[in-house]
């Protein structure tokens, strides 16, 4: 009486796979995987100080101009106070003993200076997220070294590579659904925003050998993103019409 429990439950499962299957593939389309990208920046110091404050943290939105990190500067607002008296004695002096030579270059050095005190303020260079932060307060940084990466993730892509004979059905503008495989129920509204002028072999990271040697052309899927559901890295399947 089990083991007739057990064969009927297996045939139940079993239907139920089959009608699932015959369900996403009997439309006339098929899935091709992509990895979501979007613009990242990293964000350097253009002096050498050490960190006086870290305000970004990993996952933070930021709007254009909000503050990230400050660098003490000591040194260059030191450079800056005097710069700045020396310009201010030299505008005393422009019509009496002042040069216009030395009262020009008085203020060539305060407008430098103010411009690298200034730069002490790290600041957001447009609206993002914050994916990764590498230093600490009380570091020593200089120019060249990644304080933070910056994520524009508002609106992300992936590339998928496709055979020859279906680029006759794409075409610039097309919309298209694209699903993550952890959510497949939700639907993704993307467009085809670029396709390869050139064709390519399959990338390596394609598994198959027989795969790597067929060539294909890169087709560029974008996603509004507002609500933050995709991430870079993620894998999205992107639903196309069949060769």
């Amino acid at each position: 009486m089990r083991s007739k429990k057990i064969l009927i439950l297996a045939l139940l499962a079993a239907v139920m796979a089959a009608l699932l299957a015959w369900k996403l593939f009997r439309r006339d389309d098929f899935l091709y995987a992509g990895t979501i990208e979007a613009t990242e920046v990293d964000i350097s110091p253009r002096l050498s100080s050490v960190i006086a404050s870290f305000d970004a943290k990993e996952g933070q939105r930021l709007r254009a101009g909000d503050p990230m990190v400050r660098l003490s500067c000591e040194d260059v607002k030191l450079a800056a106070d005097i710069a700045e008296r020396d310009f201010k004695r030299a505008q005393r002096l422009k019509d009496s003993s002042m040069t216009e030579e030395a009262y020009d270059r008085l203020k060539h050095k305060r407008d430098d200076s103010a411009l690298k005190l200034d730069w002490c303020a790290i600041k957001a260079p447009m609206d993002s997220t914050v994916l990764s932060t590498y230093h600490e307060p009380d570091e020593l940084v200089s120019p060249g070294m990644t304080l933070l990466t910056l994520a524009d993730l508002r609106r992300v892509w992936a590339i998928v590579y496709v055979p020859q004979p279906l680029l006759a059905k794409l075409s610039l503008n097309m919309e298209v659904e694209g699903s993550l495989p952890e959510m497949p129920a939700r639907r993704l509204k993307g467009r085809i925003s670029h396709i390869n002028d050139e064709a390519e072999f399959t990338p390596k990271n394609v598994q198959t050998r027989e795969e790597r040697t067929r060539l294909v052309f890169g087709v560029k899927v974008e996603f509004s993103n507002t609500d933050d559901v995709l991430k870079p890295g993620m894998t999205v399947e992107i639903r196309l019409p069949k060769a």
